[in-house]
């Protein structure tokens, strides 16, 4: 595929962040098994009914554009996705297992973060006016995820792997 254009680069990127939203609609309830913080699970409950909300609006917008939703798959998510795999095996005690999964959960964050940014920037500027609005409200649902696992690791969970 050749892209010609910032339209077809934005559609293209859209199809990646649906991908992102899907593959991480089946690694978020691995997470939720494997957290131990009872806190952390629920942050992690509530993120994957928001993420699950994301893929709807993504196929959505997807719709609106003619484009097909499964077209792309996110090659970068799935690496994340299997680091987060690796780190959660390789650790035995659930309060440290607890802060590698924060760890990770805000990798694959501030990788959703920097592609709705993105798409956001590029939706405005193709002068889609309602796709950025949706893309700014899922960055800010991104945002106020990561701003949640930055409390939980310093407040609750890091300390606790700490001890």
């Amino acid at each position: 595929m050749h892209i010609q254009n910032l339209k077809e680069l934005y559609i293209a990127e859209l199809q990646e962040a649906r991908s992102v939203e899907a593959q991480l609609s089946e690694a978020l309830p691995k997470m939720i098994d494997l957290a131990n913080a009872k806190d952390l699970k629920h942050a992690l409950q509530v993120h994957l009914g928001e993420t699950r909300s994301h893929l709807e609006r993504m196929d959505e917008i997807l719709e609106q554009h003619g484009a097909k939703a499964a077209a792309h798959s996110d090659r970068s998510m799935r690496t994340v996705i299997d680091e987060a795999d690796n780190w959660a095996g390789m650790v035995d005690d659930p309060t440290c297992r607890d802060a590698g999964l924060i760890a990770s959960a805000q990798r694959i964050e501030h990788y959703e973060i920097a592609v709705y940014g993105t798409l956001a920037t590029w939706a405005t500027q193709l002068g889609l006016r309602e796709d950025a609005e949706a893309l700014r409200a899922i960055l800010a649902e991104e945002k106020s995820a990561d701003d949640t696992l930055t409390v939980l690791a310093k407040t609750d969970v890091n300390p606790a792997a700490a001890a």
